[in-house]
């Protein structure tokens, strides 16, 4: 079984920049997470974009969504910024029934202390592999249907919908 993933940015992906005192991206860190994880599973990367979810446009969630259609795998695993992950996860759900697809992120960046990334991407390329065909959130430890999750903002954390 192989696994594509795909690399769009966000918090997992960010770094502190010293010299603007403030959060942006270089490059990205997944390979060195997969490596890191000890990840045996043949997973191949592509960096679509760096970018924090924020400044993620329709057109480049357009993007995602065609990449994922024209990918030979049907197990997809894309690392995205937290704050419109579900954004981009409703775009799929609606599009996309004959693959799995699992969309992961984190709340502190890899490279800070104590960050959840690690454990998110390992949960995510875990969760691609044992899925039904569809797609979902991975985070906090847990899977979410793209249709049943939202982010609490207060609690920086991903839950079902209320």
């Amino acid at each position: 079984m192989k696994i594509q993933l795909f690399i769009t940015g966000g918090t997992i992906d960010a770094r502190y920049n010293y010299v603007k005192a403030k959060v942006d991206y270089d490059v990205t860190r997944v390979g060195e997470m997969l490596d890191r994880g000890r990840v045996r599973v043949e997973v191949g990367t592509e960096q679509l974009m760096l970018l924090d979810s924020g400044d993620i446009t329709d057109g480049q969630r357009q993007q995602i969504l065609e990449k994922c259609q024209a990918a030979e795998e049907d197990r997809i695993v894309i690392t995205h910024g937290t704050d419109t992950l579900v954004k981009t996860a409703e775009l799929l759900g609606r599009n996309i029934t004959d693959k799995t697809v699992v969309l992961v992120g984190a709340m502190i960046p890899y490279v800070f202390k104590g960050s959840d990334a690690l454990f998110n991407i390992g949960a995510a390329v875990t969760a691609v592999q044992i899925l039904e065909p569809g797609v979902y959130v991975a985070m906090n430890g847990k899977i979410f249907n793209w249709d049943n999750v939202q982010k609490d903002f207060d609690l920086a954390e991903f839950k079902e919908l209320s």
